[in-house]
This record gives C-alpha cells, sequence and structure tokens, in this order.
C-alpha cells in the first residue's frame, strides 16, 4: 500500500514538474531568436519545402555548458492549418525537426546532430552560423495540400529544456538565459502551381497576428 502511493506521488510530481517546464518555455518564448526570410515553396517531386534564417545567439550561460559537455537540443516546429468557419481550424500538417549540438573535448569540435546526419564544426560560432540556417525541410508530403489553396502555416523554435539534465531543468525555470526560443510566426499562404517561377514560389499572403 505504502509502495503504491509512494508511486503514485512520483508520477504525480513528475507530471507537476513537466507542466511547469511546459509553461516554462510557453511564458517565455520571446524574441530571443528571430525569424526572417522564411520561405515555403513546391518540393520538385511533389509537397512543399520550408526554409528560414534565424538569429542565434548565445549567452555566456549556455555557451559555458556546452563547453563542459552538456547536449542542447533544439526544436524547430511547423504546422499548416486549414481554416473552417463552421467548426474548429483543420490541422493539415504537424512536423518537427530536432538538432542536438554538443562539444568534444577530445578532438575540440563541436557536433550538431539532426537524425543519422552528423557535422562537426571548429567553433561554436560555425556550428550555430548552420544551425541558424534551415534549408529545403519537407514540411509536406505530396497530395497533401492543392493548389490555390488558402492556409495558415506557423513556424517556432526554441531550445528544448525538457531534455536537459534535472539539475540543468530546474535551473531553467529560473534563469532566463535558458529562455531561447522565438514564438510561433504565422502567415496565410496560398498553394502555388507547381510549375510556377521561383518568384511566385514564395510563400504568399500576410503574417497573421
Amino acid at each position: 500500500m505504502t509502495a503504491s502511493i509512494t508511486r503514485c506521488c512520483k508520477k504525480l510530481a513528475e507530471a507537476l514538474f513537466a507542466c511547469c517546464l511546459a509553461a516554462f518555455v510557453a511564458t517565455t518564448a520571446s524574441a530571443d531568436i528571430g525569424m526572417r526570410d522564411i520561405r515555403l515553396v513546391p518540393f520538385e517531386e511533389g509537397g512543399l519545402v520550408l526554409s528560414a534564417d534565424f538569429d542565434l545567439e548565445f549567452g555566456q550561460r549556455l555557451e559555458e555548458a556546452v563547453n563542459k559537455g552538456l547536449a542542447l537540443h533544439f526544436v524547430a516546429e511547423f504546422e499548416l492549418t486549414r481554416p473552417r468557419w463552421y467548426w474548429f481550424d483543420e490541422k493539415v500538417v504537424q512536423a518537427s525537426q530536432t538538432w542536438r549540438l554538443t562539444y568534444h573535448a577530445l578532438t575540440r569540435q563541436y557536433r550538431l546532430s539532426t537524425g543519422v546526419l552528423h557535422q562537426s564544426f571548429s567553433s561554436l560560432g560555425e556550428a550555430l552560423g548552420v544551425l541558424s540556417h534551415l534549408r529545403r525541410w519537407q514540411v509536406v508530403e505530396a497530395g497533401r495540400v492543392q493548389p490555390g489553396e488558402s492556409l495558415i502555416a506557423g513556424l517556432r523554435i526554441y531550445l528544448d529544456v525538457s531534455q536537459l539534465p534535472k539539475p540543468f531543468q530546474v535551473e531553467a525555470l529560473s534563469n532566463k538565459d535558458w529562455a531561447l526560443a522565438a514564438d510561433w510566426r504565422r502567415w496565410r499562404f496560398v498553394v502555388p502551381e507547381t510549375g510556377a517561377g521561383e518568384k511566385g514560389r514564395e510563400a504568399k499572403g500576410g503574417e497573421v497576428k
């Protein structure tokens, strides 16, 4: 009986801590990471690919943490929504991509990993330079949307503090140096024709407030 109560309390504490982290990300996500030159264009084999530039700078606390061997995870999230006047908007696409940034003291190199792809750099600035340029990420598969369709696209990027070791997660709750994030940027998007010229392929429509 006592063991069962202990397990329940532990699970409740973990759930509350996870909620606090989620609230931390939601309330501190601001313009710490700027986003610009967002382009959502047709892919040659069908679907849509996304490119964007991020203004990403580390504070002293994050730089020290990386240099001491702490792995940092950055997450980009994209969604495409179909507005519906008669009901809740329909989520057509939800996609995410994660980058893992680490420093290896033996080789004195920084490593940036996403999926099975890895790149090594001699400086943190070089690694952040690559991380700052998102290129040709396929976010929409062929056949999911139709040319001429009007949708609302959304993009955000943030440092995922939930993947930090527990002591650093606790520190992140009270230290704004860890609040490295950009809130959702949403804009109206009209799906272009597949054969449109390069200029016509850029994301159409204005930003949604």
